[in-house]
C-alpha cells in the first residue's frame, strides 16, 4: 500500500476564513459527570473579536452547563470530510432578553445575515423575549484543525 501524505494543518487565516464560511457547527459543553454534552448549533463568527456567538434559550442544558462551566469547543466541518476547524475557549451566556429590542434582542438580530432578518423586527424581538433568549458568547483563544490534500 502506498503512503500518502498525512493531513495539514491549516493555518490561523484559513481557520478562521473557514468558520466564517459556515454556519453550523456541534457545540461541546462539559456535564457535572465531565462527559462531553454535544449539540448541533448554528453560530455567528466574529473574526475580529474571536468570538462565536449562538443562541439559544435560558433553560436549555447547554446554558446550564456553561454556567456552571464556561469552557467549550466549536467543531466546524470543512468541504469534505477530512477539513474541520475547532474553536476552544471560555463561553459566558447573557442575561435573557427581557424587553423587546434591548441589547440582548439587539445583539441576537445582529447574529442574522442581513439576508435572512426579519421583516417585522418589533415582532421578531417580541418573540425573542417570550422565548427567553440568550446569547452564548464563545471567547475563542485556541483555533485548530486539518485538511487532507487528497
Amino acid at each position: 500500500m502506498t503512503q500518502r501524505p498525512g493531513p495539514r494543518a491549516l493555518s490561523d487565516e484559513a481557520l478562521s476564513g473557514l468558520l466564517g464560511r459556515q454556519q453550523f457547527g456541534t457545540l461541546a459543553t462539559n456535564k457535572r459527570s465531565g462527559h462531553p454534552h454535544l449539540t448541533t448549533m448554528v453560530y455567528s463568527w466574529d473574526p475580529e473579536a474571536r468570538i462565536v456567538r449562538f443562541s439559544t434559550t435560558a433553560d436549555r442544558v447547554k446554558t446550564k452547563h456553561l454556567r456552571r462551566d464556561p469552557r467549550a469547543a466549536l467543531h466546524v466541518p470543512g468541504g469534505d470530510v477530512w477539513s474541520f476547524a475547532v474553536a476552544e475557549g471560555e463561553a459566558e451566556v447573557s442575561g435573557s432578553t427581557t424587553e423587546p429590542g434591548d441589547a440582548v434582542g439587539r445583539e441576537l438580530l445582529a447574529m442574522i445575515p442581513e439576508a435572512g432578518r426579519p421583516e417585522d423586527e418589533a415582532a421578531f424581538f417580541e418573540e425573542l423575549v417570550a422565548e427567553r433568549r440568550v446569547v452564548i458568547r464563545l471567547k475563542v483563544d485556541r483555533l485548530y484543525g486539518t485538511a487532507l490534500d487528497v
